[in-house]
């Protein structure tokens, strides 16, 4: 039920007006149509490897159908084609090979290029590789006689002698100067996965490519999945033809079988896998995290119990599979991943993120894990690490110390005196993403607040000087310029006992005070998503701004639970509590709107939110029916108990161990107190949070007698944005469902 990422920015823009003198009505096809107002891209590529200018992919002139990859400088000036297309076409058939992903072998003498990509998942993983020599302007296909479409992950060694990838679940090595493909492991099959995350582990712990090299490019690290055990959850595919087809998931749902998982190294030049020695059943532990310790030729493997709550942290002996611990991660209630960490000069120390003082901070930890040297001190999350310049002894990573909503760069010393430092300008309020360069001197900085659209430039980090402006959205900020709306209230709402909670507020066109209007909440509130954040929302921003100038307050409450960075006890508070105490909050915010705001009417409330927000809406409609009146629950999980073994297990333990908190944390418990009006949408084809919630959901509530609304998507995933026109047609039915049973305007 992950959240979708968000957004980017560069140069202050100047506030919007209180009210715009001309408005222009928004409607679903100027939002979502083909008439739509588009944002101006910001993409530039990869940084080059010397930190000095972007590598971009831009269609060739001379060549149809083909790519040229060119380098510019931070300045978008001396431009130079680095790769003709002329260079790659299939001389067996004339066809040009069009990069859709690329990499540089470590001395940029080869290239290697995916093309002709597949869906695989979430992402386009399945793809044909070819390989250019830069010097000898020749090309050939990788992977022998695969089939196409097959490869996955394709990937140099360090020494660049080599390539690494996925076929039919197996790994195999290719030389780099030609040569026959080596398979490396044998048992691939439908139900035994080497190299590649299974799909539980890819949702939550975002493990795709599951193998990576040893920095001597001699092994192999990699994890190998015994799905055998998982059951097996048949979705249907209806839209395919005169039959259906069923879509076998090995998805292993809460209190279930998980994988076996087993980590392991084998050498390239062939023979046994040594697997790492790891204590316990294989199928109730997770390895989440999984990486070269530096060149030290060991392996840093994070080793978790299934409640997630302790973490083991090891390394391990490829040669051996023995493992030495370097310390455990605790918590009363869960611990989260680390990404690789970076080992620093000599391999004396590795980077490590942990709340064990209440906030989550950066630490610097001694090789042999006996030391951990606190480099963020003081009452803040650190929110993300994006990079380690050691040479300068810096560390750059977001946080926000005094605004949980907004976000700014910061950096930390390495070593010495504990020294942290804002980078982002005073003046450049907002929330701030960066994509630092390698030697951090320059990065592509986005800024953007609520009203106000992103502007991307790339940015000197030293002096803060804009080097290029990339994207300023001019005609998107005219637009919100033009809608005729208040500037939006970021605010905080006390709901009792110490406990407050951000919100933003949108007001309608000619808003009167004197008048009533309905209020319509969106909410996610779990610990996947934030939605209350000062910063740009894009398309479905713009939806909110529409309904607004139609004459709804629009609002949005974070509960208790949500990723904002306001420390370890609001994040965990919810432990065992997911569904439980989040309706709870968000029912208290909304009380606090009605008593302190004469303005909205009490009569008029309604709710809608996605995945995890279309369980928090159910939980609104059916445990304070007479607190919303309408509501709008899309792809929701109606029982916890249908969702998967990482994500549920996490916050809620295990439901033989919790089987309250896993009834009243699950809305179809509380179905029959349906009064109002639900609308229920649903993709059939969703793999994420299965269309069997929405069955089973329609099924208690026909059982109850009671009245709602449902719409189901063909063979639309979690998204619910395959194929022509399906996000104008989903926000058309929701936009005509609110304005029949939540009538909009002023009274």
């Amino acid at each position: 039920m992950r959240s979708s990422a968000l957004v980017t920015l560069a140069l202050l823009l100047a506030p919007l007006p209180a009210f715009a003198q001309t408005a222009a009505p928004l409607t679903i096809e100027t939002i979502f149509g083909k008439s739509a107002v588009r944002g101006e891209s910001s993409a530039t590529g990869e940084w080059t490897k010397d930190g000095q200018g972007y590598l971009a992919i831009e269609p060739a002139k001379d060549v149809k159908d083909g790519s040229d990859l060119v380098r510019y400088d931070v300045t978008g000036q001396n431009r130079r084609v680095v790769v003709s297309a002329k260079d790659l076409v299939d001389k067996a058939t004339g066809k040009p090979v069009s990069i859709e992903e690329y990499s540089f072998s470590p001395d940029e003498r080869r290239m290697l290029v995916a093309t002709n990509t597949k869906r695989f998942r979430r992402t386009n993983a399945y793809g044909d590789y070819w390989l250019l020599d830069l010097d000898a302007k020749s090309l050939r296909k990788m992977g022998g006689d695969a089939a196409p479409q097959t490869l996955m992950y394709a990937e140099f060694s360090p020494d660049g002698s080599r390539i690494a990838y996925v076929r039919d679940n197996d790994l195999y090595v290719e030389p780099a100067g030609g040569g026959t493909p080596q398979r490396l492991t044998r048992d691939g099959s439908d139900l035994i996965v080497n190299g590649v995350g299974d799909w539980v582990y890819e949702e939550e712990f975002g493990l795709r490519k599951a193998f990576a090299w040893s920095p001597d490019s001699r092994k192999l690290a990699y994890w190998r999945f015994d799905t055998s055990g998982v059951g097996t959850f048949d979705m249907i595919q209806n839209t395919g033809g005169q039959y259906s087809k069923v879509i076998p998931l090995q998805y292993p749902k809460a209190g279930t079988a998980n994988s076996a998982v087993r980590v392991g190294a084998v050498d390239v030049s062939g023979g046994e896998t040594t697997w790492f020695k790891l204590q316990g059943d294989p199928r109730q532990n997770y390895v989440p995290q999984m990486s070269w310790a530096g060149k030290s030729g060991r392996v840093f493997i994070q080793y978790a119990n299934r409640l997630q709550n302790t973490y083991q942290v090891m390394l391990g002996d490829p040669a051996t599979g023995a493992t030495t611990p370097l310390f455990v991660e605790k918590d009363a209630a869960w611990v989260e991943a680390n990404a690789a960490p970076e080992w620093l000069r000599n391999d004396a120390g590795f980077t490590w993120m942990s709340e064990r003082d209440g906030w989550r901070h950066l630490y610097v930890a001694s090789r042999d894990g006996k030391r951990l040297e606190l480099r963020t001190p003081g009452k803040f999350d650190v929110v993300d690490l994006l990079t380690i310049d050691e040479a300068s002894g810096w560390a750059y990573f977001t946080a926000s110390p005094d605004n949980p909503t907004q976000l700014y760069l910061y950096r930390a010393a390495l070593s010495g005196k504990p020294r942290v430092e804002r980078v982002t300008p005073s003046a450049q309020a907002g929330w701030n993403s960066y994509d630092i360069a390698p030697g951090a001197h320059w990065a592509k900085h986005t800024v953007s607040r609520f009203d106000t659209v992103p502007m991307t430039e790339i940015v000197d980090l030293q002096t803060q000087r804009s080097a290029r402006i990339l994207a300023r959205n001019a005609a998107i900020q005219d637009t919100v310029a033009k809608s005729g709306l208040p500037k939006t209230e970021m605010t905080r709402l006390d709901v009792g006992k110490g406990l407050m909670l951000d919100a933003w507020i949108i007001r309608p066109a000619n808003f009167d005070p004197a008048k009533k209007y309905p209020l319509l909440v969106q909410v996610y509130g779990e610990p996947a998503g934030q939605t209350v954040a000062d910063r740009w929302g894009g398309r479905g921003a713009m939806w909110h701004r529409m309904l607004a100038q139609k004459g709804y307050i629009v609002a949005s409450i974070d509960p208790r639970g949500t990723p904002a960075p306001r420390g370890r006890e609001w994040r965990k508070v919810i432990y065992r509590q997911i569904g439980v105490l989040g309706p709870i909050d968000v029912a208290a915010g909304v009380r606090k709107l009605l008593a302190d705001r004469p303005y909205i009417d009490p009569s008029r409330v309604g709710i809608w939110g996605w995945s995890g927000g279309g369980s928090s809406t159910l939980h609104a409609m059916f445990r304070f029916p007479d607190l919303f009146r309408t509501g709008i629950a899309v792809a929701p999980v109606a029982d916890q108990t249908l969702y998967d073994t990482v994500y549920q297990e996490r916050y809620m333990g295990l439901p033989k161990d919790n089987p309250t908190g896993f009834r009243d944390g699950s809305p179809i418990t509380y179905a029959a107190n349906l009064k109002g009006n639900l609308l229920v949408i649903h993709g059939t084809g969703d793999d994420n949070v299965h269309y069997q919630n929405t069955e089973q959901l329609a099924d208690k509530l026909i059982g109850a007698n009671k009245q709602f609304s449902m719409m189901a998507y063909p063979d639309r995933t979690h998204s619910i944005s395959e194929k022509e026109n399906t996000t104008l047609h989903l926000y058309t039915l929701m936009t005509n469902y609110l304005e029949t049973n939540l009538p909009p305007g002023g009274r």
